[in-house]
């Protein structure tokens, strides 16, 4: 497979969100550093931040495609909501997105007090790649690798205080074998051009430990932040057996209650399931729960 990132979404409409600064630089590395931020209609705050971490591969979407329109309901719950763009892998190769991440929550516990936010209380959320991203940053705080000081704000702690992960990627090496289990394909991932091996910018099979060190397994501990995790049971594009698996490793290594996994029968990759009224009420209220 020779993977094109040249993919857009189409752009969302937030012209009906009254309260908003928008391409905001977190950092001056990149000029793919820039965040969005959206306020209640009303109060004064400090509201708590729901971060939108878009997906696309690794390669292509942005924090103002139509896939923000289903986490500004978190608006209504009380949120700030924030979406970010970062280095994706035609600029720079694994960890630097992840390292952007970190560094627009940085900034925005710096600058909480002009945008009115409670730095203390800070959601990830994540679709597809954004949800690989969104579950790194809830298990890596303190690892080294995920950390870049150049970025700015280094003394500011980039910690999110829960994570919610739709349908995300964990263990590259394994997809192909799954999705060929399952009857469902292409299984491709292994190829040189595909989005995993492009992102880390070698053939995933020839650079095993980059496969584990992206991989949020590989950092389960007693101090991970509580995660909600969705995925469909027919995703053809990231099997479901990459959810369960991870899962599984948060029970086995934490114990119960930590983690909370939904499996959409029938649901594709990025199916319309995710962004119902019934499934969004589900999500902000495991958010609420964890507030």
């Amino acid at each position: 497979m020779v993977f094109s990132p040249n993919r857009e979404y189409p752009e969302a409409d937030v012209s009906h969100v009254g309260r908003k600064w928008l391409d905001l630089a977190y950092a001056g590395a990149s000029p793919s550093q820039r965040l969005d931020i959206y306020l209640p209609e009303t109060g004064s705050g400090p509201f708590p931040v729901l971060l939108f971490i878009h997906g696309g591969a690794f390669a292509y979407g942005d924090k103002r495609d139509v896939h923000v329109l289903p986490f500004l309901r978190g608006l209504d719950h009380g949120y700030a909501v924030v979406g970010v763009n970062y280095r994706m892998s035609g600029e720079a190769v694994f960890p630097a997105g992840v390292q952007d991440v970190k560094a627009a929550i940085r900034w925005l516990r710096a600058h909480a007090g002009e945008h009115y936010l409670d730095a203390r209380r800070v959601v990830a959320c994540g679709t597809s790649s954004g949800a690989n991203f969104a579950a790194l940053v809830g298990l890596t705080e303190g690892v080294q690798l995920f950390d870049d000081p150049t970025l700015g704000n280094a003394a500011e702690p980039a910690d999110v205080q829960a994570v919610v992960d739709l349908f995300g990627p964990t263990d590259f090496l394994k997809m192909d074998e799954q999705l060929t289990a399952g009857g469902l394909g292409p299984a491709d991932h292994g190829e040189p051009g595909s989005p995993e091996s492009l992102y880390l910018g070698a053939t995933i099979a020839d650079v095993p430990d980059l496969v584990r060190a992206a991989n949020p397994m590989t950092y389960i501990d007693d101090h991970m932040p509580p995660i909600l995790i969705q995925h469909g049971t027919k995703d053809w594009v990231v099997p479901v057996q990459q959810s369960i698996e991870f899962a599984r490793a948060i029970e086995e290594r934490v114990g119960p209650g930590r983690c909370e996994v939904d499996l959409l029968e029938g649901a594709d990759h990025d199916d319309p399931a995710f962004f119902t009224n019934e499934n969004l009420v589900r999500i902000f209220g495991f958010l609420e729960r964890r507030r």
